[in-house]
């Protein structure tokens, strides 16, 4: 028996909607759509009409404008790389990850940093007590790369390196071990991220100011242009931007923009244009937006391979935008955090169906603290399991010619090229983000997706909704950090008693003296410096005296949050308890947020001093990278009630207890203290016995936790 299938044309789509507005909630089909936070409207049926007057629906992989893929089989010939992002403790317990890591399937080394590294302090300085080792490896010399990367054969694995404010002395100490291992620098492989630009928007870790910044981008792209040809010397990240709050469409903008300055600036050092573009990678987040992070990886190629034409690039290699991605660490929870294995899977499989070259995915524990060696077994099998098991490999993108993913790719590459115009007409990227601008679109972006999942209205399983009633402890892997600093202190020296100092001055004299005059090449003349043996720290000490350090303004975005959460019970029943403490106390309840150490990852420090300040209270931002005496320093000046310390680089058992300890020390210990952001549950009683008041994790409600601080507060002064 068959049936005829109904013919498609205006008349049965017109007979669709009027079928499909019974069932939608107003009446209306158009109810039906998904709206999207990038301003995209998703329909939940799409036609050949739909796509009829699209360009580049018949296009091929391998072949401008590389909407299919950058090269013509992709997966059928080649899997994408699997990637282990790792780096914790010493050099010789991070070795022993990536050894186990590469010898368990993984195929490249990815590196993590401690905070002190990527800030371009050694170990010893005294800014840095609570960070060495914490959230990546402890790197101060030629010496702890070597043992880094000790058996690991530089001239057969590649290496992805994230780092970009102490870039020079971090990556010329990766030539020098690779030299010492007997590898020749025209036979290295992989990337540097060396994006600065981005830092100034999200992430943080940068060192010197803008414009010295990008002359040292300009430097490494010519001088592994012309030394390095296996070697990518830059790699554009976008993954920071969404991790700290940014939409699809601002991520894949920004990104591209970011591009497009650096282009600008190798072309700026006199290089031919497809003399070095080849070698530039790209870096996605993947979240779970499943659908966007698809059409955005595709969207991203055509509208790179639009902007090198306008650079006119010939060689096709020029063209071809080639990326790395990671799968979303905001998006995992710490509540019910085996959920997400399921979200890495789910985002993991996009990134592979949008192209990716490469890809890490992140361990379902990270919301909590590092992975564990079990967990980051799991995320490393996520990835075999797709490419042994699944068959997807066999097939070239095969979302091509799908109704709704090839309107969707240009839906967001027209989003994102709206927003790409509005940056030129500010006189490029660099300009952009010197005012405040994109850093503060982001964080607007941020505090709008929390206020929807604060308020219900995203639904996050196991947090806002199906949420256990009991949490069962998970085992998660702890630093000593002081152990660390101390085995790094004693490392540092053994390398300054043996070194030839006079030598080693003349090198970072000749660093000083190239920045001041504009003159030499800075990674060639870091590389000399790092074979001596001066360390990160001298390096970027050379620099710094006369670039000088960056420091960013602390604004904040208002009346986001509040316009987004839509709760308003709640919310009015708050506002008017605060609005009753400032009758009584004749004054606002007034609160510091603050960030310690050098973890410059603010996407919760700005959001809660958004919502806070919404709600009614007196609001302060601290500056980032603040020691626990001058946080004290100012909470005192600033006369607050309270001071929130927002940490998520693993630095809160040193960090937290010491702030408590400095306003007693200068007579303010009625300012309570009060924690949020990743911190494993079973630091919390040594939290609460060194005097926190109040933790609040991932996944907690900011109005809760503004809640229960008003009645800390309130406790406080009586």
């Amino acid at each position: 028996m068959s049936s005829t299938p109904t013919p498609f044309n205006a008349a049965t789509l017109d007979a669709w909607a009027r079928a499909a507005a019974k069932s939608a909630p107003s009446g209306d089909v158009d109810a039906l759509n998904w709206q999207t936070p990038d301003g995209i409207s998703v329909k939940p049926l799409y036609t050949a009409e739909d796509i009829k007057d699209l360009p580049y629906t018949n296009t091929l992989p391998g072949f401008e404008p590389f909407i299919r893929g950058p090269q013509a089989t992709m997966y059928a010939v080649r899997p994408w790389t699997i990637r282990q992002y790792a780096g914790f403790s010493t050099a010789e317990e991070s070795n022993a990850f990536y050894r186990k890591a590469l010898s368990a399937g993984g195929q490249g080394v990815s590196v993590a940093f401690d905070l002190a590294t990527h800030r371009g302090y050694d170990s010893d300085h005294p800014r840095v007590t609570g960070d060495v080792g914490k959230a990546g490896v402890a790197i101060d010399s030629v010496e702890d790369m070597k043992i880094l990367f000790d058996q690991i054969p530089l001239d057969v694995v590649s290496v992805s390196m994230t780092m970009n404010g102490a870039v020079l002395p971090v990556l010329a100490g990766y030539v020098v071990a690779a030299e010492e291992q007997g590898v020749s620098q025209e036979k290295l492989s992989g990337t540097i991220q060396n994006d600065v630009l981005k830092e100034f928007m999200v992430r943080n870790t940068y060192i010197y100011p803008p414009a010295p910044s990008m002359r040292i981008i300009g430097d490494i792209i010519e001088y592994t242009a012309q030394n390095m040809p296996k070697f990518n010397s830059i790699s554009i990240s976008g993954y920071h931007m969404q991790e700290a709050g940014a939409n699809q469409a601002l991520e894949l903008a920004f990104t591209l923009a970011d591009g497009k300055e650096y282009v600008k600036t190798a072309l700026g050092k006199g290089l031919d244009v497809d003399g070095f573009a080849g070698r530039l990678s790209f870096f996605w987040a993947v979240g779970m937006n499943f659908y966007l992070e698809v059409a955005k990886m595709r969207a991203a190629r055509l509208l790179w391979c639009r902007i090198m034409k306008g650079f006119d690039a010939k060689n096709p290699k020029s063209l071809m935008l080639r990326t790395h991605c990671q799968t979303s660490g905001w998006s995992l929870t710490e509540q019910d955090p085996y959920n997400n294995i399921v979200r890495t899977t789910i985002e993991a499989m996009a990134a592979v169906f949008g192209g990716t070259q490469s890809l890490h995915t992140n361990s379902f524990d990270e919301a909590i603290a590092l992975p564990t060696e079990f967990s980051a077994r799991i995320a490393r099998n996520t990835q075999l399991i797709i490419q042994e098991e699944t068959h997807i490999t066999s097939v070239i993108d095969p979302w091509a010619g799908s109704y709704m993913m090839e309107k969707l790719t240009q839906d967001m590459a027209d989003a994102a090229w709206t927003i790409i115009e509005e940056v030129e007409a500010m006189g490029g990227m660099v300009k952009a983000v010197d005012s405040g601008w994109a850093k503060l679109k982001i964080e607007a972006a941020a505090a709008e997706k929390q206020a929807r999942i604060d308020s219900g209205k995203d639904v996050i399983v196991g947090v806002n909704k199906y949420k256990l009633k009991t949490e069962d402890a998970i085992e998660s892997r702890d630093i000593d950090n002081v152990a660390v600093r101390d085995g790094q202190i004693e490392r540092l020296k053994v390398i300054r008693s043996r070194r030839d100092a006079a030598q080693v001055q003349i090198a970072l004299d000749a660093i000083t003296f190239a920045a001041e005059n504009n003159s030499g090449n800075l990674l060639d003349l870091s590389i000399k410096a790092m074979r001596l043996r001066a360390t990160v720290g001298e390096v970027s000490d050379a620099l710094e005296k006369v670039y000088g350090r960056h420091r960013a303004d602390t604004q904040k975005v208002s009346g986001v949050y509040a316009a987004a959460y839509d709760s308003a019970e709640g919310w009015e029943t708050l506002k008017s308890e605060i609005n009753a403490f400032a009758e009584t106390e004749g004054r606002r309840p007034r609160v510091m947020i603050s960030k310690l150490g050098q973890d410059g990852h603010d996407r919760g420090a700005k959001v809660v001093a958004t919502a806070f300040a919404d709600l009614g209270f007196d609001v302060d931002m601290g500056p980032l990278f603040q020691t626990p005496e001058e946080c004290a320093r100012q909470a005192i000046e600033n006369d607050v009630h309270a001071v929130g310390v927002s940490t998520l680089a693993a630095g809160h058992k040193t960090l937290v207890p010491a702030i408590i300890e400095e306003l007693k020390k200068q007579g303010a210990d009625d300012i309570i203290v009060f924690v949020g952001g990743v911190i494993p549950r079973q630091d919390y009683d040594m939290l609460y016995e060194a005097g926190v008041k109040g933790i609040y994790g991932p996944g907690t409600p900011i109005p809760a936790s503004a809640k229960d601080v008003l009645e800390q507060i309130r406790a406080a002064l009586k």
